[in-house]
């Protein structure tokens, strides 16, 4: 049973700032380009503060968004906290979470509350 379906607005992939990528992500997407570590992390990446990596955005979307398409052009490896949204753990646990996060994306639009944590249940 699948909970939601992605309607491609491209809303989590936008914003000044992405998600800190993991070195297991960066190794993924690395390989899925065909790049060095280093080459990889120069071109699609930049650093913020001391130990956090980010992918780059364009146009205010990640760099990878094709804006035309409304894809994620590393959709195979993309990484793991994109894979995630927008079921991360805190919608399970909190419903002021799960309102503000159902409010960016219109896949969980029409969802309430009560049917996530019946979902919840069912993928115990």
């Amino acid at each position: 049973m699948k909970m939601f379906e992605c309607k491609r607005c491209g809303f989590c992939c936008k914003g000044e700032s992405t998600i800190s990528l993991s070195e297991k992500d960066i190794s993924k997407i690395a390989v899925f380009l065909n790049l060095s570590k280093s080459e990889f992390l120069k071109k699609y990446t930049v650093k913020k503060g001391k130990f956090r990596i980010e992918l780059k955005v364009k146009n205010g979307f990640c760099i990878f968004f094709d804006e035309k398409k409304r894809i994620c052009k590393i959709h195979p490896v993309k990484p793991e906290k994109c894979r995630e949204w927008p079921l991360v753990p805190a919608i399970f646990k909190d419903k002021q979470a799960f309102e503000i996060i159902k409010n960016s994306c219109k896949a969980l639009k029409d969802i309430s509350w009560e049917q996530l944590s019946f979902f919840k249940n069912l993928h115990k």
